[in-house]
């Protein structure tokens, strides 16, 4: 009776140790999913593209954002919204493949100039870069109202000034621009051999021609000093005076 006792007794702590190992396995599981769901209504609620440092502060201690993020983009894949990173941050966006059937609801923007295009082409391979430099590559004066344009759009911004007589102001890409155009970095723009693919450069370019590596260094360069009246407007005069013909 004693041996069949035991047997009952190590079968019945055997299935007690088994219910509270599915126990905790479940209220584990329960938490992840609580979580996730936080996280998910936090990316959902964002006017904007959001970090994981901000992510990070709005979520539990106990949480593993980066986890969670992967999760949710693979729970996403494939379907009409998908969890995207651009410029280091977070947001749900229609899966491009759906963009004809959308095209009825998109927002009417306005066309940008050849010369907008051009300018917002120079800064962002050239940048940090005076407006003087712009028109050097260009070969034409360019317009403020051009890069007030840029400037309005989100586009571009104010990074300082050069360390050259006159003291120009530098210009550089932001975030809001890597957002627009669906780039994560800005090392992602197409580069010499890319463009030629597509045939947007001339095939008779010297064999020298060389362009410039894209870089965003949010550090001020060795060569720039900071602006330094951050109160005053968000425009500023450049010492060159507007043209017309680029208007």
């Amino acid at each position: 009776m004693s041996k069949t006792s035991d047997r009952i007794n190590k079968a019945a702590a055997g299935i007690e140790a088994d219910v509270v190992s599915l126990t905790e396995r479940l209220k584990t599981d329960g938490d992840i999913d609580a979580n996730l769901r936080h996280l998910e209504a936090l990316l959902f609620a964002a006017i904007e593209p959001i970090d994981v440092q901000t992510l990070r502060e709005r979520m539990p201690d106990d949480s593993d954002v980066g986890a969670l993020l992967a999760r949710l983009v693979r729970d996403y894949e494939g379907r009409g919204v998908n969890l995207v990173r651009v410029a280091d941050r977070w947001r749900f966006q229609t899966a491009p493949d759906l963009a004809p059937n959308l095209i009825d609801v998109k927002e009417a923007r306005r066309k940008l100039s050849n010369a907008a295009l051009e300018t917002l082409a120079i800064v962002a391979y050239h940048q940090p870069v005076t407006r003087a430099e712009i028109e050097d590559v260009r070969g034409v004066a360019v317009s403020k109202g051009t890069l007030d344009v840029l400037m309005e759009l989100g586009w571009l911004r104010l990074r300082g000034r050069r360390r050259t007589p006159g003291r120009p102001v530098t210009y550089g890409t932001t975030d809001g621009f890597l957002a627009h155009f669906n780039l994560e970095t800005i090392s992602d723009l197409p580069g010499r051999e890319d463009l030629k693919a597509a045939g947007l450069l001339d095939p008779r370019l010297p064999k020298d021609f060389e362009m410039p590596e894209p870089m965003m260094v949010d550090d001020l360069s060795v060569d720039e000093d900071p602006m330094e009246n951050e109160d005053e407007p968000e425009f500023f005069e450049d010492f060159l005076e507007d043209e017309d013909a680029d208007a």
